[in-house]
């Protein structure tokens, strides 16, 4: 498999859970302002133009980091990074998983196009405000669940926390401080200690 990614995008996730789960994988780099990758035009791979991309072994490309993780996981169908099908354990991971892509990853994601998209100072602030006050209201309740937890789902690493992981990285790169949220930073510096996230991040370029 190959995944099409760029350095600590949202493609870090699966490239994560590829490292967890002892893959055989590929990856690539694209270019996501030219739409290019190693091997040319990134759009006719994803006409989406967008990472993460991953060709299987059939050479069909799956697009959207959330489903790749879920099909990446279902590999190796042994319930350690998404329960096996059927189980409350399932469904509970993927009820993560959606609330990361809806209500964390993409409340990230204006922070990062605000001063490209408005030209007025006052305006950009009132922008970035308000999104950092989502952020902050969603990261609370994930200050809460992870109160007595060393992952989201408990004790086991999911692909829940690879996304997860990824989302947080961005908060630096933003201006959210992230200080008042040990039980988050506590998480974070767990994770951020897995063998697994710190080769996928070494082949990222990002450590």
């Amino acid at each position: 498999m190959k995944l099409y990614y760029s350095p600590g995008a949202c493609s870090l996730a699966p490239h994560i859970v590829m490292a967890e789960m002892n893959m055989a994988y590929e990856i690539e780099a694209v270019n996501l302002k030219e739409k290019t990758c190693l091997t040319g035009d990134f759009k006719k791979i994803n006409p989406k133009g967008v990472v993460p991309a991953l060709k299987m072994d059939n050479g069909e490309i799956l697009t959207e980091g959330a489903i790749i993780s879920q099909y990446l996981a279902d590999q190796k169908n042994d319930g350690m990074m998404l329960g096996k099908f059927g189980t409350t354990e399932r469904y509970r991971t993927l009820e993560w998983m959606n609330f990361i892509a809806t209500e964390i990853h993409k409340n990230f994601s204006p922070l990062f196009f605000t001063d490209k998209l408005m030209t007025d100072a006052n305006t950009q602030m009132e922008v970035k405000n308000c999104f950092k006050s989502i952020l902050t209201k969603n990261l609370n309740y994930v200050s809460e669940q992870l109160n007595n937890n060393l992952y989201l789902m408990g004790t086991n690493f999911t692909i829940a926390d690879a996304y997860m992981f990824t989302c947080l990285t961005w908060a630096k790169h933003v201006g959210l401080d992230m200080s008042q949220w040990s039980n988050i930073n506590n998480y974070m510096t767990r994770v951020m200690e897995r063998p697994s996230v710190l080769k996928a991040m070494k082949e990222e370029g990002l450590i």
